[in-house]
């Protein structure tokens, strides 16, 4: 016959005076920097994943090497024509030079205006017969409102550094400087 027990045999905790409560906390308090920290990395690549998603990075630019004869459109025979002094075409591409305002051939709102527009469309269609340019495409500002082509178009001036067409247009007062505002007035 087995020797009636007294006292039953008790876990550990009951003989350290511990509920199973406060056995839970002791292994909580114990694992609580751990638990934090695989917190803090899931959630760091959880954010890296949804921020690629919502943030993607800008699509790189493009550049484009153009060395073509110009002609004005409607007068000749050619793939590549000045439309007046801030836009061309490229076959049945339309393209406006980035950052200036040229005067308004279609219509012009005055004669002043019709007289600087074929100036500014003349010193355009020079430039680009001076030889072969760059275009350059911002990913941001690709398009503007009207569907042509915003790039910025640029040559290798003497001294090996580009040199902005728009800006030699700007600097002979034959455009202004054009940031997506109000155009100006070109009539007196």
């Amino acid at each position: 016959m087995a020797w009636p027990r007294k006292h039953p045999v008790l876990p550990a905790r009951q003989w350290r005076g511990e509920t199973r409560r406060g056995v839970l906390a002791r292994l909580f308090r114990a694992w609580r920097p751990w638990l934090i920290a695989g917190l803090i990395l899931l959630a760091a690549s959880q954010w890296s994943r949804l921020s690629a998603r919502l943030f993607p990075p800008p699509p790189p630019a493009v550049v484009e090497q153009v060395d073509k004869a110009f002609v004005r459109c409607g007068q000749g025979h050619g793939d590549a024509c000045v439309v007046d002094g801030d836009t061309f075409h490229i076959g049945a591409r339309r393209i406006r030079v980035q950052g200036i305002d040229a005067p308004e051939l279609h219509p012009p709102r005055c004669a002043e205006e019709a007289r600087l527009g074929e100036a500014a469309a003349a010193a355009l269609l020079a430039q680009l017969n001076a030889g072969p340019f760059t275009m350059t495409s911002d990913s941001a500002h690709a398009f503007d409102e009207y569907g042509r082509e915003l790039r910025r178009v640029t040559r290798t001036g003497p001294d090996g550094k580009p040199v902005s067409i728009g800006d030699a247009l700007v600097a002979a007062g034959l455009a202004r400087e054009f940031l997506h505002g109000q155009r100006g007035v070109w009539c007196s």
